[in-house]
């Protein structure tokens, strides 16, 4: 149940629920909430995830200045990816740099974002700043502010499941030093999991 609802699975959430008997954790419809939220920051509409956020929780975005931060970034970003330059810098201007002042960390990612701006026609800029167009940063961005969500809920942040089978490798691995016995095969049951 905590690996869909952190996910967000809400089908899957509640024909679980009822097939074990259990209540969920969070109020689903907080679950079809943040996937449209994760869903418009994987499409670049940084402000309408924004404005849903607000709708959702207004503390969620004062609280967290980091957070905040990383979605104006988002947004500059999509400025630059979509040729809108006038617009970009004058985003980064009047929205980052005042933010950036007050925190180095911050300066430093301006710095970067604004490195796109030189490497624009480049066919292959660095690393550091081409990643920032690639899908991932999205993805980042989107799960950051997914976390934030569900910290606010109550709700943890991380699915408990994936700590269990880090926990159990982590067993295996120290007790292969002193005995043999059987593995499980992830690997294989994977594999087996991919066919049906």
């Amino acid at each position: 149940m905590d690996y869909l609802v952190i996910e967000g699975y809400k089908s899957a959430a509640e024909e679980f629920s009822k097939e074990a008997s259990l209540s969920t954790p969070v109020d689903l419809d907080s679950i079809e909430k943040r996937m449209n939220i994760r869903d418009a920051v994987h499409r670049g509409e940084v402000e309408e995830a924004i404005e849903k956020v607000n709708d959702m929780n207004p503390e969620i975005l004062e609280t967290n200045p980091s957070l905040y931060f990383h979605l104006q970034q988002q947004k500059l970003i999509e400025h630059i990816r979509h040729g809108r330059i006038d617009e970009a810098l004058l985003f980064a201007q009047s929205e980052l740099a005042p933010r950036s002042e007050e925190n180095p960390e911050f300066l430093s990612e301006l710095e970067r974002t604004m490195a796109l701006l030189a490497f624009e026609s480049t066919p292959n800029p660095p690393a550091a700043v081409a990643e920032l167009l690639h899908p991932g940063q999205r993805m980042r961005t989107a799960s950051e502010l997914n976390a934030a969500i569900l910290d606010s809920l109550s709700q943890g942040k991380e699915v408990k499941l994936l700590g269990l089978m880090k926990l159990l490798c982590w067993a295996e691995s120290m007790l292969e030093e002193h005995v043999d016995f059987p593995k499980v095969d992830f690997e294989a049951g994977m594999a087996d999991f991919g066919r049906k």
